[in-house]
């Protein structure tokens, strides 16, 4: 699904270059959970935003379902990104003036999807995911780990073969976090590919393997 070869990404600094992705090279096959460990400034959510198409400011080789993504231009990287990935981030991004639903409905509607059938959509995966009381609600009327449980079914909505998680649990007290990771383990065994950024060995030992960056560089 996914093979990196040799992506770098530098910023200019005193003296020379700053390197935040150094000749990083990976495989990711579908149907894997991948957890990307390291510590703080080793370059994880760089890498995770290079993967999914949100940074194009790199060196190097991506492909993507065979698509050749470091040839793309940005509008064939937002379309491919669109069709394919979904993004769970540590903050939620949920947008606080439109209700659970609503928020459900924007992924769908970046897709050519009739507004009824977006509609069943967004109500199959509320009751997915034990949401339908909620759905008239605000993101400022739940709790985190609501907010988040709703992050996760906005980037399930669209059924993505790919969701990319950045420290998911980051905000979200241990029963709510454990909750979000066996959320995540049943999505991958229903055949979603999962890879996530995360500081906690807990979370990383949920997925199926580790990658560790340290300096921009793969170590293990």
């Amino acid at each position: 699904m996914i093979q990196l070869h040799n992506v770098t990404k530098s910023y200019p600094a005193a003296g020379g270059q700053s390197y935040v992705l150094q000749n990083v090279s990976l495989d990711i096959a579908p149907g894997e959970f991948v957890s990307i460990m390291g510590p703080s400034g080793a370059g994880k959510s760089t890498l995770l935003a290079v993967i999914g198409m949100f940074d194009s400011a790199w060196n190097g080789e991506y492909h993507f379902l065979d698509q050749p993504v470091h040839k793309l231009n940005s509008k064939q990287r937002s379309a491919l990104n669109k069709q394919n990935i979904g993004f769970v981030f540590q903050q939620y991004h949920l947008l606080d003036d439109l209700t659970v639903a609503e928020n459900l409905d924007i992924p769908l509607s970046y897709r050519d999807i009739k507004k009824r059938e977006r509609e069943a959509i967004v109500a199959d995966t509320l009751d997915r995911f034990g949401m339908v009381a909620k759905k008239d609600l605000y993101p400022t009327q739940l709790s985190g780990g609501q907010q988040q449980l709703v992050a996760v079914a906005r980037a399930m909505v669209a059924s993505p073969r790919l969701v990319l998680a950045d420290e998911p649990t980051g905000n979200l007290h241990s029963s709510h976090a454990r909750e979000i990771m066996e959320l995540f383990t049943r999505l991958n065994r229903a055949g979603t590919t999962i890879i996530q950024v995360t500081h906690s060995e807990t979370n990383a030992a949920y997925g199926n393997r580790i990658i560790q960056l340290r300096d921009g560089w793969v170590v293990s």
